[in-house]
């Protein structure tokens, strides 16, 4: 009696679906986007954590720099008055795990108060 030929088995063909597979896969896994070569590093986290207290015409802010670099804050106020004067506080350097308190107030009421930061 003959026999007829088996078919292949799946496992003969496995290496070649693999190596095809590879071959497909492999620039894309080893290839590094171009704008990934030329970017800076992260920048390092940077800022003092400020609390604005507001009450009546007076402001306290509270900052402090948790980083290790010096931080430059300064206050701002917004009076609700027109007449009233906007104020912008003197800037203060406050250097690492440093604590500082700055003030400020309007002849009325306070519209908005914020500190901004600066390297």
């Amino acid at each position: 009696m003959y026999a007829s030929p088996s078919p292949p088995r799946p496992a003969a063909r496995r290496p070649r679906a693999v190596a095809a597979a590879l071959a497909l896969l492999l620039p894309l896994l080893t290839a590094v986007p171009a704008h990934a070569a030329d970017e800076d590093p992260p920048p390092r986290a940077f800022g003092a954590h400020c609390r604005v207290i507001t009450e009546d015409s007076e402001v306290i802010g509270v900052c402090h720099n948790p980083y290790p670099e010096p931080d430059q804050v300064r206050l701002h106020l917004r009076c609700a008055a027109w007449w009233d004067l906007d104020t912008d506080g003197p800037a203060r350097e406050i250097g690492p795990a440093r604590t500082v308190k700055l003030t400020g107030r309007c002849w009325q009421a306070v519209d908005t108060a914020w500190v901004s930061h600066a390297r």
